[in-house]
């Protein structure tokens, strides 16, 4: 459970990070992508541990807020998913054509911009 909160805060932070303030995208990296503790954090900005508990906790419902109310994580999901079962039907479909697995790439790429 632990990993998979860990992996939705990252995706979420790649997302949403723009949308935060400077201290919360800090915390937030330290804690989730570079697995500081939170005293790790508390030692680095000089407040206590139960500041950075609370700053993640705050910062954490307002990337689940954004996700809930625009969609932007749940919409790449979903379009990745797509993506592949168009990649799966092409092959088996179309095994000799070496254009469609391009352009599938492209689309991925251009989603990803």
């Amino acid at each position: 459970m632990e990993l998979e909160k860990t992996n939705r805060m990252n995706a979420l932070f790649s997302f949403y990070a723009n949308l935060l303030t400077e201290k919360q995208m800090n915390y937030l990296e330290l804690y989730y992508a570079d697995d500081y503790s939170l005293g790790e954090i508390a030692e680095e900005y000089q407040v206590s541990r139960q500041a950075v508990y609370d700053n993640l906790k705050r910062s954490s419902k307002l990337l689940e807020n954004y996700e809930r109310r625009l969609h932007l994580y749940s919409d790449y999901v979903v379009k990745s998913e797509v993506y592949d079962e168009m990649e799966k039907y092409f092959k088996n479909q179309y095994p000799e054509d070496e254009m469609l697995p391009l352009y599938i790439d492209r689309l991925r790429e251009i989603e990803e911009e």
